[in-house]
């Protein structure tokens, strides 16, 4: 008699790619929509009251994030970073980085938050399995740090973060900085002296027009060539390559070996012919772009299991064919943008 042949395995689903023919590969979680500052190109206070945010019923519960990363990692995510709001007003924030940190498939896990919690938080984040952390710092002057939080930060308690996350064994942290024309131009070299002197990666951010509440305009934009230039005559600069195919932000080396900055140039130099990056806000809404005016409720695939999200979010994406950045300036180019505290920028 013979023993049946063990039938073969089903091949997996394709995974999906969208319009453009463009694979999704990141996601940015929002587990929060509060935040404890005010930045006015972000989340200005004459616009967003103090309690925005706070209350916790609308919020995906850390069982339905854990869902929707393995079903998002099932359709070909490897990164995930989590973001708010300020993430760490999350509550328990660890937990889900625990949680998250065993899913098979998933390469590599981060967070972007303003550092003025982290003190106290990096040493856990650490020991949950978070691999990286970007601190958004957009002023080392006092002064000029509590006017860009809208009077709500110090930036002694966010330096002590960055050191306690570097002691916990976050290492290169990278620093974000969105440069205003007027604004905080001053503090551009003194930035790139503190990441050159402690080690860190530093970003500049061109201001963009995420959002409808603050105000943007295209002559507040200071442009990553011009800082660039700026920077290179006091620290010639020397271009590297890109890390991975997709990668936001243009990287330099310092000729004298002391690190390496960056340019992220969403207005100037648009790249979405590379974005491969979903964003889902704290109460599980999809978002396809930075700048799309509309996203799709997830919350109630989530609640029918894995299979039935990773199926909607499969079709959403396969619909997807944003790319405003490129035609920004275009009489067709809507204006109404998810603001950036939903989605973590």
């Amino acid at each position: 008699m013979s023993t049946p042949m063990p039938l073969a395995p089903m091949p997996a689903p394709p995974l999906p790619v969208d319009a453009l023919g463009r694979p999704l590969r990141d996601l940015r979680l929002s587990v929060i929509d509060a935040c404890n500052f005010r930045c006015p190109y972000c989340m200005p206070a004459d616009r967003i009251p103090d309690d925005h945010g706070l209350d916790a019923a609308g919020r995906l519960s850390f069982d339905e994030m854990e869902t929707l990363v393995r079903a998002f990692v099932r359709l070909g995510v490897r990164k995930v970073r989590l973001t708010g709001g300020e993430p760490l007003l999350r509550k328990g924030l660890p937990d889900l980085v625990r949680r998250l940190a065993r899913i098979d498939g998933l390469e590599d896990l981060a967070l972007t938050t303003n550092g003025s919690l982290l003190a106290t938080q990096a040493r856990a984040l650490r020991d949950a399995g978070l691999h990286r952390i970007t601190v958004s710092l957009d002023a080392l002057s006092p002064a000029m740090f509590a006017a860009m939080s809208g009077g709500r930060g110090r930036i002694d308690d966010v330096l002590a973060g960055i050191e306690a996350a570097h002691a916990a064994g976050f290492a290169p942290i990278k620093l974000n900085c969105v440069v205003q024309r007027g604004v905080n131009e001053s503090e551009v070299l003194p930035l790139a002296q503190y990441a050159r002197e402690h080690g860190h990666v530093l970003r500049f951010i061109e201001y963009m027009d995420v959002g409808t509440c603050n105000g943007w305009r295209r002559e507040n934009v200071v442009p990553s060539a011009e800082l660039r230039d700026r920077l290179h005559a006091r620290w010639p600069l020397r271009a590297l390559d890109r890390n991975y195919r997709g990668e936001v932000a243009a990287r330099y080396a310092y000729e004298d070996g002391t690190g390496e900055i960056g340019f992220v140039s969403s207005v100037t130099v648009p790249f979405c012919g590379d974005c491969h990056r979903a964003r889902v806000s704290a109460d599980g809404t999809l978002y396809t772009c930075l700048f799309a005016g509309d996203g799709q409720p997830l919350r109630a695939f989530v609640r029918q299991g894995e299979d039935a999200l990773a199926d909607a979010v499969s079709q959403a994406w396969a619909g997807r064919a944003d790319r405003y950045s490129e035609v920004r300036g275009a009489a067709t180019a809507s204006r109404r943008h998810v603001e950036m505290y939903l989605v973590g920028g």
